[in-house]
């Protein structure tokens, strides 16, 4: 007979699941949890005052698939609209949604809002398919994620943009704005529906599909290098990097090594995707600050807000510390602390099983399964160890990271597959190669994906607007005093080229 307390400790392991034995890696595929990008501050810093209202949800009905005129399923799509600023005439801002929840606070927060008060544009927000609350089938199995696309999502906002324009004002000129996979989107969607949208942001936006991703790691080693102008970072990290190889290697040493980065598990030695995984798990938290170092928003809600380049190398390069694992391991454990997590995750086989999972209401619908999903199915984009020059060992080639698409979705995701589906996106949305005008590509140069974006003006009419000394998508948080003069001035360029595009006659 089972007791009442197994019971019962069974019941709340199920209710809280995720706390139990879900697990997802802090950075999955270059995405965080959340999203790929941040959630604004907590202050109003357009008008200096506590931030207004928020806007509620409204629903939007959508066809499931827009390629198949027989197909008429439909179903209901999140959006949120703002019309604080509008008066008749103005423009229409579309801040397009992207693989994690629609967040509200953008409605109110952000430079696109700032330039929506100036321009008096009615702004709305469309929550992407399959992420957040917009749920177009009943699971998240494969045989239902095949609708999951950025085909279908361009398809979304161009019937949204439609309906829209017709409830608000037939005429009024369109701006989409996006940032990171969002930001390709709104660079896409220029591309394949011109008509309408008349100008388009692409903030830190990825336009070539890669399977190899080795330029993550490359630029997240030149971003540490800016920490003092040295290697003694990146040197720092190698040498704790090689130690924990070799502290593997014995049984004393794994004890060790679980115990100062407060792993929850006992290591296996012999269990080689356990042991590619605590690497890239150790080498994402510097990929985490990196990717957002110094910019204005939350640091995940959590507390650490400030964490930097400046202080993780700080401690990398921390002399009364002598041994550069222990360093490794402060580095760690400060983030678990700043995560409010009590112990690391690592191992393969539950990140496996957590994203197998299909359920709406399981941890992996937060966004890790879908956005694995279209790594596997569209982009690539898998950040490998590959690349010689970077200093977090070699544990997790891409092997590792095509393996992960076969055993999350089955054996068919296999390599070819997914050359295939690559070498499809970059044909059909030109990549690097894309024929488009009006359009800004805004990038910083501390942001490892800037290594998949455009930097240099494709004609007169798509700019390049990169920002030296910025992280992922800089441009599109709010104001703050500590902004450096050159994203003072990025942001001053997009706003005037929005201006130049709302001057333009149709």
């Amino acid at each position: 007979m089972v007791s009442n307390s197994v019971l019962l400790g069974f019941v709340l392991c199920t209710i809280l699941y995720q706390q139990c034995f879900a697990y997802v890696p802090r950075m999955l595929h270059g995405r965080p949890k959340g999203g790929l990008v941040g959630t604004p501050g907590t202050k109003h810093h357009l008008l200096g005052e506590t931030r207004p209202k928020l806007p509620p949800e409204q629903w939007f009905i959508q066809k499931l698939d827009h390629f198949n005129g027989a197909d008429s399923r439909v179903w209901k799509q999140r959006y949120f609209v703002n019309d604080t600023y509008y008066k008749p005439g103005g423009p229409i801002f579309i801040q397009i949604g992207g693989e994690g929840t629609a967040d509200p606070i953008w409605m109110v927060e952000g430079s696109w809002i700032k330039y929506a008060r100036e321009y008096n544009a009615f702004c709305a927000m469309l929550e992407h398919r399959f992420y957040g609350n917009s749920h177009p089938t009943d699971d998240m199995s494969v045989s239902n994620l095949q609708y999951l696309s950025s085909e279908q999502a361009l398809a979304d906002l161009a019937a949204f943009i439609v309906d829209l324009k017709n409830n608000v004002d037939p005429t009024a000129k369109v701006i989409t704005f996006g940032g990171s996979y969002p930001g390709s989107l709104s660079a896409w969607f220029r591309l394949k529906y011109p008509h309408l949208v008349d100008g388009a942001v692409a903030s830190s936006a990825p336009l070539l599909s890669e399977i190899n991703f080795i330029e993550y790691l490359q630029v997240v080693t030149d971003s540490l290098r800016t920490y003092d102008g040295t290697d003694a970072c990146n040197e720092a990290i190698r040498k704790a990097t090689d130690s924990i190889t070799s502290a593997l290697k014995t049984a004393e040493g794994r004890v060790q090594i679980k115990q100062s980065f407060r792993l929850c598990d006992s290591i296996d030695p012999s269990n080689e995707k356990d042991i590619a995984n605590l690497f890239s798990t150790l080498s994402g938290n510097f990929e985490n600050v990196v990717q957002y170092n110094k910019d204005n928003r939350a640091f995940e809600g959590a507390q650490g807000t400030n964490i930097t380049i400046d202080t993780l190398c700080g401690i990398m390069t921390d002399q009364t510390i002598s041994d550069p694992v222990q360093r490794y391991a402060k580095v760690n454990n400060l983030l678990l602390d700043v995560y409010k997590q009590p112990c690391q995750d690592y191992k393969y086989d539950k990140m496996i099983d957590t994203l197998r999972q299909t359920s709406w209401t399981s941890s992996a619908s937060e966004g890790g399964r879908q956005w694995t999903y279209q790594t596997c199915t569209e982009f690539g984009w898998y950040q490998s160890s590959d690349d010689v020059r970077q200093p977090f060992g070699h544990s997790f080639p891409i092997d590792f990271w095509i393996e992960q698409c076969q055993d999350i979705f089955g054996n068919n995701f296999n390599i070819t597959m997914i050359s295939d589906a690559v070498k499809r996106s970059n044909t059909d949305y030109g990549a690097l190669m894309i024929k488009i005008s009006k359009v800004l590509f805004p990038n910083g140069s501390i942001d490892p994906w800037h290594a998949m974006g455009v930097l240099k003006d494709l004609n007169p009419d798509a700019r390049a607007v990169y920002i030296n000394g910025t992280a992922h998508c800089a441009n599109m948080y709010p104001d703050s005093p500590d902004d450096p003069p050159q994203l003072v001035q990025a942001r001053l360029e997009i706003f005037m080229q929005i201006g130049e595009w709302l001057q333009e006659k149709h």
